[in-house]
């Protein structure tokens, strides 16, 4: 895989996309440039797999990606689909200085911006205001995950299905049934009979 990295170009516009609502001075507009990197991915590459060391969070400005875990019999269990203006990472091993225990591969041709951890920290102290603005990220990010976890133990497939298109509106079309199928735990087939009932209601 023959990755493109360069840095941020000088454009306040992709930094007011990444950062809503805040605002910046010049100089702190110069320094998110100088640690936030462009990347683009084309679809079907990998740009974490499970057991790496994991430095980087990604902010997509384009495409579509897919984390998942795959278990000990070899199946895939998808955790997330990243999207426009999402981030993604393994978390887990993002802030435990861990390897990864995900793999997060391209579905989409993506376009994105990446930042390690160590120079987030940097910004931390040099522009409180990111720190907050990730601490509220990372406060809904934990919300979702544990309405997932609920959503997974209590509703029935159909009604996860919907929470789907709820929560990735555009993205059902072109993605894998498989992968859809994985993100909320049934077969094809079953997914294939939830859209068959939903079409007939």
């Amino acid at each position: 895989m023959k990755l493109a990295i360069l840095k941020m170009r000088s454009d306040n516009s992709k930094i007011k996309e990444i950062f809503k609502d805040l605002s910046f001075s010049e100089e702190q507009i110069k320094m998110i440039e100088s640690v936030f990197y462009h990347v683009k991915f084309k679809k079907g590459d990998t740009i974490l797999k499970a057991n790496d060391r994991v430095d980087h969070q990604y902010y997509i400005l384009e495409g579509c990606l897919r984390s998942y875990h795959i278990d000990k019999l070899g199946k895939e269990h998808t955790i997330q689909f990243g999207i426009k203006d999402w981030w993604i990472s393994d978390y887990t091993a993002f802030f435990s200085a861990s390897k990864a225990i995900m793999t997060i591969e391209v579905i989409q041709n993506a376009i994105m911006y990446r930042i390690s951890n160590e120079d987030k920290e940097k910004l931390y102290l040099k522009i409180p205001k990111i720190e907050t603005f990730f601490r509220k990220k990372l406060e809904r990010a934990f919300a979702a995950f544990q309405k997932r976890i609920l959503s997974n133990l209590s509703q029935t497939a159909t009604e996860r299905y919907l929470n789907f298109i709820e929560t990735y509106p555009n993205i059902e079309k072109s993605i894998k049934n498989y992968h859809i199928a994985s993100y909320l735990g049934i077969t094809t087939e079953s997914l294939s009979r939830i859209r068959k009932d939903l079409s007939q209601n």
